[in-house]
């Protein structure tokens, strides 16, 4: 099992509320009314761990380990949506969410292949990361800039747990995992061909709540994500190329293979579908 080994790992790394965030250094000249709505978005955002986490525990059923793993996750998001919260509580009330603005994002997510979801989450926690770490420079304030620090490095945190459990599940099905994981590899380091911000919050989930079936679409400004990447903290092609590079380096790590380009990365979900097909047609059928 993973998750022992992992809950130590992460305890000895846990920030605290109220000792590790220097409350006391607040600058009020620091932060405008626009930065404070951009906290709000992300704090609501944040808040979806909860509908995530319910998807992730029906959907892993058959993985208690993972499900504790959850444990975890579910606690570390949950809190960065909280100090999100209190920091607006304390500084910028007025924009602190409405318990109905947050309870807007728990909705139902259809059941989804876990082999998929899971690389689909490990590549938001990579681009999570890096968006904070580009949210904590554009930010002057220096209590939210720590925030969007200490959030970014739980992200990359959660990011290298959810890498451990794709070693497991290769070790355990060989190329159906390879393929799952390359397959949305693709897709998720190919946001520059896209014309949304490819990230777990920004993917429709419930084809019966179309279009208001992703967290953005459910936020009070369902266009706000778009704006704080381009116009405001502007996560340009250098942060994208830096999410791409990190994405291709662990899937060379978790492949045993070289993959300098997405496009390197998409002949070998090729290749392994090509495998598969040969073992699947070498395989007699039942007369």
């Amino acid at each position: 099992m993973l998750y022992p080994e992992l809950f130590k790992q992460l305890e000895a790394v846990r920030w605290d509320m109220e000792k590790d965030i220097p409350w006391s250094s607040f600058d009020a000249s620091k932060l405008s009314d626009e930065q404070a709505q951009t906290i709000k978005m992300n704090a609501i955002t944040e808040w979806a761990a909860l509908p995530a986490t319910e998807m992730f525990l029906r959907d892993n059923k058959d993985d208690s380990d993972f499900s504790a793993f959850m444990s975890i996750w579910f606690f570390e998001e949950q809190k960065h949506s909280l100090v999100l919260m209190e920091y607006l509580k304390r500084f910028r009330p007025e924009f602190a969410p409405t318990e109905e603005e947050l309870h807007e994002v728990r909705f139902e997510f259809e059941p989804a292949p876990p082999l998929e979801t899971l690389m689909l989450h490990f590549c938001g926690e990579i681009r999570l990361n890096h968006w904070y770490r580009c949210a904590s420079e554009w930010h002057t304030e220096p209590v939210i800039k720590q925030i969007y620090t200490q959030l970014s490095q739980d992200e990359a945190r959660h990011g290298g747990a959810y890498l451990r459990y794709m070693k497991r599940a290769i070790n355990k099905s060989g190329n159906e995992a390879n393929v799952a994981f390359s397959k949305v590899g693709v897709l998720m380091a190919s946001a520059r061909r896209t014309s949304q911000a490819l990230h777990p919050t920004n993917l429709h989930v419930n084809k019966n709540l179309f279009p208001r079936d992703t967290i953005q679409s459910r936020l009070p400004d369902p266009q706000w994500l778009d704006h704080w990447l381009d116009t405001q903290i502007k996560f340009d092609a250098e942060w994208e190329g830096k999410v791409v590079g990190r994405i291709l380096h662990n899937m060379s790590l978790l492949m045993n293979r070289s993959f300098k380009t997405v496009q390197d990365l998409n002949r070998f979900r090729k290749e392994i579908g090509r495998e598969i097909a040969a073992d699947t047609a070498l395989v007699p059928s039942s007369a």
